[in-house]
Formats: C-alpha cells, structure tokens, sequence
C-alpha cells in the first residue's frame, strides 16, 4: 500500500505504518454507536449546589498547596464566526442585505471592533460614518476581513476585540487573563496560563502579550506565566478516498489532515499542575458578568479537592496491605455508586481480592468536574449516564454525532436532557503518590468521528479523534455539576456579541 516514499512521509510526522494502517481499517470499519441508559438530571448525575461558600472555602484552604493552570484551546480561525460577512461581500450587484449582516451593520456601533475599525479606514483617507451613510457595507466589511484592514478573516479568535470598556476594548485572549487572575493565581501570586495555538498565529499572540500584559499584571496584582503549544503533527490522521484508499493530492503525496480537538489529549497530558481548568477560547463575558463565573470555578475546584481527598483515602487504605473491614468495603462501594455515578454489580463477597482490585482500578483514575447548564437550546454535548466496554454505566459528555438517532428510544433520550455542556471543566491528572496520570490510557479509542470533506476538488474522508471532553476523557471519574447559564456565554459568530450579556 505504502511507497518508501510514503513511509519517509509518515515517519516524519512522527507516526508508524501500523498506526496508520489502523486508522484506514477504522474508516472501514467505522465507530460503535454509544449505548445512553437516560440522561443525567439534578439529584441523578448532576450535583445541584446549594451551599457553594463551603466548597469556595474548600478551594481556599488548598491555595497553598496546589499548582494550577488553565488550559486554553486557541487554535481556532475567526473565519467561521465571519461567515455570513465572507459571502455577502463576495458578492456583487445587489445591495440587498441578507438579515444577519443587516444587524451587524446596524449594531457596528456598539462593537468593540468599532474604534480599530474607523483609525484603520481613517488613515487611508476615508471616513467610516460617511461609507455607511453611502452604503458602501461591502467595503466596510472588507475593511473588516481583508490584510489591509483589520485582517479579522485571518486571525485566531483570540485575538478579536470582544469587549468595550471606557478604558481599553478588550480581545477574547485578555478576557482569559482577567478571568485568570480573579481565581486561577497562586499563593505568590502566579497566574499560568497555557494556550494551545496554530504555529502561523504564534506572532501575533506574542505581540499582543507584549503590549498589554503588564497592563493586566498592574492591575490585578499578579505576574502571568503563558506557555503556548502547537497540536502535534503525530496526532494527525491520513485522508482517504470514498473507496477508503489513502488519498493523494496533485503532486501524488499522502494527505493527512488535524486529529480534532481530541488530538488537545497530548498538549493536556504534556502540562503539570495538580489542577487544570479548561475553557473554550470564545466563552468569556466582560467585568460587569464576570462574578457567577468566578464563584463557580472555585466551586468546581472545591467539589473536586473534595472528591480527590476522599478518594486518596480510600486508596492509601486499599493499598496498605492492612486488612479492611466489611463497613469500609461497603462505604467504598457506596461511594463509586453514589458519588462517582458508576454503576456496577455488586459482588456477594465484597472482601475478594478481585474486587478490591476493581475498587482500586476504579479509583485510581484522572477526575473531571464539569459544570452543566440547564439547556435552552443551544448547541453541544449533554451529560447521560452510558454503558462502557466492561459492562459498567458511568457519567459521559455525549455528542449528537455518537448516538444512532434512527432508534426511537435514543431520540426520547435526547429529548428528555435536561442540560448540555458549555466546556466548564476542572481537572486533576495526578494519582495519591503525586504522579502524573499518562492521560492516553483512559480514553475510549472505540470512539470519533468520520465526516466527509473535500481537497483540490474531489470528496475525501476525514477521522477526528474522540473528542476531548468526549472519549478523550471517557475513563475518567467524573462529577457534573450545575452551573448557571450566566456563565455560558460563547460566540459563535460576530452577531453573537451584539448579545446583551456581551454589552
């Protein structure tokens, strides 16, 4: 199948013929449906808070004791959130507005971008209020999209302006350090913060830190340590034809496109921290919101320190070759079932060394605890209990695209979801001894996605990786809890920032 050529081209990448050989059989073979029991709901899988200074206060006591870090996927290209301005300003002839460029046009004025906007237009001559009252929109929005002006079509997410302040508007990537320093600095007062970014949009990152991170160290009393890392060309996966055979672009090479965002496994399980906290680049909200957030991080990271000390107990006690008694079997057992959410047959003789051995397996893992908001409609993941490869139910973030909605039962059970996930997660990656968990052993490789795409104009199959709060994370313990909707407020497209909550 594979030319010396080709195997010179896979080495490179840092990946083997075998593995590659697998991922043309996965396209063959395709992903296993997930097999959902029911939707996870308040007081059935998701935690509903009802004191949160205590688990606020549990963070606090730790401060000194814990590493933390956030980590930030920023990889993405505004191009998607401009897709509407793309098309109508490639057009021609016809003045008429499509309905949701008519209300970015209408509500420009408001937007952070705004202020860059006119100084941009301004210093080649021209006036923006005098190109919107001769309804010049598609220049504008070129001045907006193209090199020559704003670049907006070219660059990351990050690096949009968000957010007016009477100060400095704001870019998506600032909002993450302020957000950062309102709770995710340590006892010497360190913010760290890694981003993980496309190697083009490295500069540009760099630039802005340069120009405003003593602003924002000033401000907040604190000092930013900002890492940055690139998905890893070995988690790249080759394309092939409609025929799953390898594809190959005009000049004969192998194409071997990004992994997803599930490919992000390798840069988290690079970082070492006691605590991770993971957020999209696009969910920020300015000061006036900011509160509900922060209290709610700290509540997660509470509920988590919580949870982790718990279960380290139960480890060092398990693994101490001291005989246990009966009691503490059964306290263990009713917490994987109770607390964990992992559901299991119990055995008539709990003091097996078999099932102590389960129990340890069980407890030794990472652990996740993911804020759910109540849904109201928006797009993304939910959180259900779903049937593992051993027979067990667990908690799991479960996307549209892993369950075979031909089946009427799957479709009531999406229909019944009570919440959906807003990418609010606080992690712990090492284990009681205070080693790092190889985070590559507790995903589900039974899991991902395949989709069809196009290259130089023919049809081609793309496979993504489980994703990452998917089955990246499918054999980790797991906790949801639920958070408000205030402190979801992603941006999906400009017009997303004419929103109320991004005022």
């Amino acid at each position: 199948m594979f030319s010396e050529e080709d195997i010179q081209q896979i080495t490179e990448r840092g990946l083997t013929v075998e593995a590659v050989r697998d991922q043309i059989d996965r396209f063959q073979t395709g992903y296993p449906f997930l097999k959902m029991i029911r939707p996870a709901t308040i007081g059935d899988g998701i935690i509903k808070v009802t004191e949160p200074n205590n688990h606020i206060d549990d963070f606090h006591k730790q401060l000194d004791t814990i590493g933390m870090i956030r980590f930030i996927p920023a990889s993405g290209a505004a191009s998607r959130m401009f897709k509407s301005l793309f098309e109508f300003s490639m057009e021609s002839g016809t003045t008429e507005m499509p309905p949701d460029v008519n209300a970015f046009i209408q509500g420009l004025e408001i937007l952070a971008l705004t202020p860059d906007l006119e100084q941009k237009i301004a210093e080649s001559g021209r006036s923006l209020q005098a190109l919107l009252e001769l309804q010049k929109y598609r220049e504008v929005i070129q001045d907006i999209l193209r090199p020559e002006g704003l670049n907006y079509g070219n660059l990351p997410k990050a690096l949009i302006k968000f957010h007016r302040y009477s100060g400095r508007n704001r870019t998506a990537l600032e909002e993450h350090l302020v957000e950062g320093a309102m709770y995710n600095k340590d006892q010497q007062g360190v913010v760290r913060i890694h981003f993980t970014i496309s190697p083009e949009h490295r500069q540009p990152f760099q630039d802005l830190l340069k120009s405003v991170q003593s602003i924002y160290e000033q401000k907040f009393g604190v000092q930013y340590s900002i890492d940055f890392s690139y998905q890893k060309p070995a988690t790249d996966t080759i394309a092939v034809d409609l025929s799953n055979q390898p594809f190959r672009d005009g000049k004969g090479h192998l194409l071997f496109r990004p992994g997803g965002h599930g490919a992000l496994l390798e840069n988290l399980n690079d970082l070492d921290a006691d605590l991770i906290f993971i957020k999209n680049i696009d969910n920020v909200s300015p000061d006036r919101l900011k509160e509900p957030t922060v209290t709610y991080k700290k509540v997660l990271a509470g509920i988590l320190l919580q949870i982790r000390s718990r279960i380290f107990s139960y480890l060092n006690r398990l693994e101490s070759n001291q005989e246990v008694s009966t009691e503490f079997l059964e306290e263990v057992d009713a917490f994987l079932m109770n607390e964990l959410c992992i559901e299991y047959k119990k055995p008539s003789h709990v003091k097996s060394a078999d099932h102590i051995r389960y129990m340890i397996t069980k407890l030794n893992r990472p652990i996740r605890v993911c804020g759910m908001v109540r849904n109201e409609g928006e797009p993304g993941g939910g959180p259900f209990f779903a049937e593992n490869a051993d027979g067990t139910i667990s908690l799991q973030v479960v996307e549209s695209s892993q369950i075979d909605l031909s089946v009427d039962k799957n479709r009531r059970l999406m229909e019944q979801a009570t919440h959906f996930n807003p990418v609010d997660l606080v992690c712990s990656v090492k284990d009681h001894h205070g080693k790092k968990f190889d985070l590559r052993r507790f995903r589900d490789e039974n899991t991902g996605f395949i989709s069809t795409k196009s290259s130089e104009g023919k049809d081609l199959k793309a496979l993504e990786w489980p994703g990452l709060w998917n089955g990246a994370m499918s054999d980790w313990n797991t906790i949801f809890v639920e958070v408000p909707i205030e402190t979801f407020n992603p941006v999906k497209t400009i017009n997303d920032l004419l929103r109320p909550m991004h005022q």
